[in-house]
């Protein structure tokens, strides 16, 4: 039995949630927050929308099987780890570009590997979380 409440809900929450992750994924290099915690809340923005419209609607938005953001993810902060290897300097040394973006700030290395482990976590949450709610269906 589906909610109205929630479901009209869920359509407001879930790009408010969404939002904030990333919002948290920004601001992680500089203060608490980051890639994981990041990855946690759009994951929790995803259940929250399959709880109110059930696990397939929810799979019609993301268009892709969650299992595919892990490669990506990875490849993105092995991608970040080893690029100061290309410059001379020692893996995982802190590589930013010289002025700060209007709103965002210093991008560098850190922010690539925060995105990769923004991915794989919300790839693995859900992952779990939907294989658990369709083979119990």
């Amino acid at each position: 039995m589906k909610s109205t409440i929630l479901q009209t809900a869920s359509k407001y929450l879930l790009p408010i949630l969404l939002l904030f992750s990333f919002f948290l994924l920004l601001r992680g290099h500089y203060y608490p927050g980051g890639g994981f915690v990041g990855g946690l809340v759009a994951s929790i923005a995803f259940v929250l929308h399959s709880f109110a419209h059930g696990t397939e609607e929810t799979m019609k938005i993301l268009r892709y099987k969650p299992l595919s953001l892990l490669p990506i993810g990875l490849g993105i902060s092995a991608f970040s780890m080893f690029m100061p290897a290309l410059f001379g300097l020692p893996v995982m040394t802190g590589l930013w570009l010289e002025h700060p973006i209007p709103v965002i700030g210093m991008i560098g290395t850190a922010l690539l590997f925060d995105l990769g482990i923004y991915l794989v976590v919300i790839g693995v949450v859900l992952t779990i979380l939907f294989t658990i709610s369709l083979s119990s269906d």
